[in-house]
């Protein structure tokens, strides 16, 4: 790290109360924090609103409850990268998985020479830490190492007390490379699902460019709101639909069943659904939706055991 930025990460945390508690939970400094007394300083920090975990209205607000209340031990699985593909094969089948080439707890454990030209390394826990690979012989093996054992230490429990991920084993996923036709970024649908049903598809596009998301119904009627995170705005493209729509919303409804809220994730390559990812709590319910009035819509569409 040059100097300049950590002269830039030094000022930060000094400047930024949110970014100087990620910083230190991070590094530990809370873990004597109950889960309930650290979600709710974070909530704070986030958006400036204190949180209400008795009667909570919003959709972040539901989503740190359900963090505290919903702890199905089956849950781990589903959100490993690794274990979540065989849990899903067994609902939807196999062949809308993407193929995996391997899974090891150590960079130096994997063969090299076993992959094919092209792949993908990312670790089975945790979400940033991608290798894209487009020609082997090319591939910085020390900047790919750096990056993934970087990653194989991080914790998504200890950031935000995210429950699912607590007792995720850290591993190294070695899996096929997917490019839609057009090249560039893979298009992501995720779908919202409320009480097992699929609401909404959000539309990621662009991530390294111009990053985007739009909402769009289960008609495909483009809705007025966005988020969850920061800075973002709708496309100025026009999306059609996935070709594949239906059956997406299909396997949503698979995927969430039985559950109070559950985002599913997929991809649609050379016209065929692929399975993503499952996430509970996404963006770990600090991103705020624009207009605000849909903060409390998606909530109300979250229907707690304590609000029956």
């Amino acid at each position: 790290m040059s100097a300049t930025e950590i002269f830039r990460k030094g000022m930060r945390y000094l400047s930024e109360p949110e970014y100087r508690f990620a910083v230190n939970a991070i590094l530990g400094f809370y873990d004597d924090k109950s889960d309930e007394e650290f979600i709710s300083e974070q909530f704070f920090l986030s958006g400036g609103q204190k949180l209400n975990l008795e009667k909570p209205v919003t959709f972040g607000e539901k989503i740190q409850w359900l963090k505290i209340h919903d702890r199905n031990p089956k849950y781990n699985s589903m959100v490993d990268k690794y274990e979540a593909k065989i849990y899903v094969a067994n609902l939807i089948g196999k062949e809308y998985i993407i193929p995996s080439y391997g899974v090891w707890e150590k960079f130096d454990e994997i063969n090299f020479d076993a992959l094919p030209n092209q792949f993908v390394l990312k670790c089975t826990h945790d979400s940033g830490g991608i290798v894209i690979v487009k020609d082997k012989a090319a591939l910085d093996m020390k900047k790919a190492r750096q990056l993934l054992e970087k990653h194989l230490q991080r914790n998504l429990y200890r950031y935000a007390r995210e429950w699912v991920y607590k007792d995720v084993k850290p591993r190294i996923l070695a899996e096929k490379f997917m490019e839609e036709a057009a090249g560039g970024d893979l298009t992501d649908y995720k779908f919202y699902c409320f009480n097992g049903v699929p609401k909404f598809c959000q539309v990621i596009t662009d991530r390294r460019t111009d990053e985007s998301i739009d909402f769009f119904d289960m008609d495909w009627r483009l809705q007025e709101f966005i988020g969850l995170s920061r800075n973002l705005h709708h496309s100025t493209k026009k999306f059609a639909p996935p070709k594949n729509l239906e059956l997406m919303k299909k396997f949503a409804a698979i995927l969430a069943q039985d559950s109070i809220f559950r985002r599913i994730d997929f991809y649609e390559v050379a016209d065929k659904v692929y399975f993503g990812e499952i996430t509970f709590y996404p963006n770990a319910g600090l991103g705020t939706f624009k207009p605000d009035k849909w903060n409390k819509i998606l909530g109300d569409m979250i229907v707690l055991p304590i609000e029956k």
